[in-house]
């Protein structure tokens, strides 16, 4: 009997311990842990943050779904692997043994590359967690109470800009509805080098269409944008040219700030030689391995994937839900296989799918593959984005609960957009 243990029990983990299980059957046994208890639905936080969801909307219990399904489940934070033992030590001082690991931890949120930044030690919010998006609506519950300059957007390094484009747009949408849009100025900063460059070299016609966005709703921006401080009130920040200089200096004030931080690998992951690169994300061949410990798969953000294209403030890449549903999918199968003793022979379909609400609009696009020159260009902007979030949030968290491992970016998402199976 071969144990797969799955560290993270996130939009990765939870899907693949699910799939993994359902691949393997009886014969072996399957094992998540996770350092939280309950499961929470990420691409919600941004509603978090205005107060759009509560905590009880987009979260459940993790044990009792997994063990409807005979998977085994340990709420512990993992702090160290010991690749050579086959073994994680856990923070309780036990450890767990596993044939085949697969981690899906996602990243550590690197605030503390940017003096002042953060929700915990700093001055800026964040709605990367669930606990971050609870403080980041008891900071806009504030807002509405002394309106001010608003400043949202990534800092440098960052790799999921998608969040903070919501966030703005959400935001701004929020303060009309209540009738306070006209005593908030906004801005947003961000280290992308242009608005709509996604991290992605841009996707179709997304700069012209979040540039003509953001001026529609009065949103000034700042791009090649490097954060050298926040303080209480203030954000400094270095503009800079094609060519990687400053060319303007801003002081940016604010009376509401929500800055997405740069990511790198949690600790327990980037402590081991050989499996990960200088920012703690695991290094994966074609079949989602790594090449020095070949029984050790990764998924999701935590894995280590180049930037698009050198920028003049670096920026790094989205992992996108499909992209990581695809990759999960060829892990299943790879483990299964060589459980038969069968060599893998599955790869993930780096293509990049997203669905971003804009609070009473939204954006939805396909880059296949996510690197450009591509073979499938898609970017569209309407009502009906705003409604399939919703639909689709409603519809993975049911599944979650459920314990269903069936794919649900192509059963849902892009038949909603009227696209067919990425190959």
């Amino acid at each position: 009997m071969a144990h797969v243990v799955i560290l993270g029990a996130g939009l990765g983990g939870l899907p693949a311990a699910y799939e993994m299980k359902a691949e393997l059957g009886k014969k072996h046994e399957v094992t998540v842990i996770n350092a939280s208890d309950h499961f929470q639905f990420v691409p919600s936080n941004p509603w978090v943050g205005v107060g759009w969801r509560m905590r009880k909307d987009i979260s459940f219990p993790i044990e009792p779904a997994l063990n409807n399904k005979k998977i085994n489940f340990i709420a512990q934070t993992a702090t160290k692997i010991e690749p050579d033992k086959n073994r994680l030590v856990l923070a309780n001082g036990e450890s767990v043994d596993y044939d085949y690991l697969l981690i899906a931890t996602g990243p550590q949120l690197a605030f503390n590359e940017v003096p002042g930044a953060g929700p915990i030690e700093g001055f800026s919010h964040s709605i990367c967690t669930l606990d971050h998006g609870e403080k980041a609506y008891e900071g806009y519950q504030q807002l509405l109470d002394n309106p001010g300059p608003v400043v949202v957007g990534a800092l440098q390094g960052a790799s999921c800009f998608g969040p903070a484009y919501e966030y703005a747009m959400i935001v701004e949408t929020a303060l009309r509805e209540v009738k306070r849009r006209d005593k908030v100025p906004m801005t947003f900063v961000t280290s992308e080098p242009y608005i709509g460059h996604l991290g992605l070299g841009g996707v179709g016609d997304s700069k012209g269409m979040m540039e003509s966005e953001m001026r529609q709703r009065h949103i000034n921006w700042i791009t090649s944008a490097k954060v050298t401080k926040i303080e209480k009130d203030k954000m400094f920040v270095d503009e800079h040219n094609d060519n990687g200089e400053v060319i303007k200096q801003h002081e940016v004030p604010f009376n509401y700030s929500m800055m997405l931080p740069a990511f790198k690998g949690v600790e327990a992951v980037a402590g081991v030689d050989g499996l990960c690169n200088p920012r703690g994300f695991v290094m994966v061949d074609d079949y989602q391995r790594n090449p020095t410990y070949p029984n050790i798969y990764a998924a999701g953000v935590c894995i280590a994937i180049p930037p698009v294209e050198v920028t003049p403030v670096p920026t790094g890449t989205p992992k996108t839900g499909y992209m990581i549903e695809s990759m999960v999918t060829a892990i299943v199968h790879n483990i299964s296989n060589e459980i038969n003793g069968n060599a893998p022979s599955e790869t993930g379909t780096w293509n990049a799918v997203c669905l971003a609400d804009m609070g009473d609009t939204g954006a939805a696009f396909v880059a296949m593959p996510q690197i450009p020159p591509r073979n499938l260009t898609w970017f569209k902007k309407g009502k009906w984005v705003h409604l399939a979030k919703i639909a689709f949030e409603r519809y993975f968290l049911r599944k979650m609960k459920k314990g269903t491992s069936e794919p649900l970016f192509e059963k849902y998402v892009l038949k909603t957009m009227g696209i067919e199976r990425l190959k």
